[in-house]
């Protein structure tokens, strides 16, 4: 399923449409911006073709691309993952975007997109975020996003040949009834001016 939006589209990451567009995307980005993934970064186009056409395989995680809505270019990939259909639980994760996504509504908008998908079609109770405890970016951007801090569990995982302590963040469905407008209002058109800044942050929490 494509998720369309504003400024970006969802749709299931396929390796010929979208693998050299992203390769070619990641080329200028730091390598410390993947500290915190589970692979990369890469250095060799056929190595990532590799990468990506493992993950379109997947069906959990389940991986997207994050298209441009103006230009069609990939510009980053996430996932829905840990799909508990019998408890209606979610995951979010494997986020990573092109630094063109950097001071745009899009990765905004990419979450708005996977929330409406995930509680408002899918009927799930629980969205889940979970971070390296060391990552200080992405613990921001889950507390930006609304969802709701519940503690770190230690020794979590083994990546990268160390140990991470894994917190772990949340967004139930009846906080999400409240923050849907918030999300919807923050992306208006009318709340970006010339330059595209924000006229208002993002209400939501």
């Amino acid at each position: 399923m494509t998720l369309e939006g504003r400024y970006c589209r969802l749709e299931p990451l396929d390796a010929g449409r979208h693998a050299d567009q992203l390769f070619e995307e990641y080329v200028d980005t730091d390598p410390a911006d993947w500290t915190y993934m589970s692979v990369g970064p890469f250095s060799a186009r056929e190595a990532y073709r590799e990468w990506v056409e493992s993950a379109a395989a997947s069906t959990d995680p389940r991986f997207y691309a994050v298209v441009n809505g103006v230009s069609g270019g990939a510009l980053g990939t996430v996932s829905l993952m840990r799909q508990d259909l019998a408890n209606g639980v979610i995951e979010v994760g494997n986020i990573m975007y092109s630094k063109r996504v950097q001071r745009t509504p899009i990765s905004t908008e990419v979450q708005y997109l996977l929330m409406r998908y995930v509680f408002d079609e899918l009927g799930n109770r629980r969205y889940e975020w979970k971070c390296d405890n060391l990552n200080k970016p992405s613990r921001r951007a889950a507390a930006r996003l609304g969802f709701t801090y519940e503690g770190t569990f230690r020794q979590a995982v083994v990546y990268k040949g160390r140990s991470r302590d894994t917190a772990w963040f949340s967004m139930i469905d009846n906080e999400w009834l409240r923050n849907r407008d918030g999300f919807e209002e923050w992306l208006d058109p009318a709340n970006f001016d010339d330059s595209g800044s924000q006229r208002g942050s993002l209400k939501v929490g």
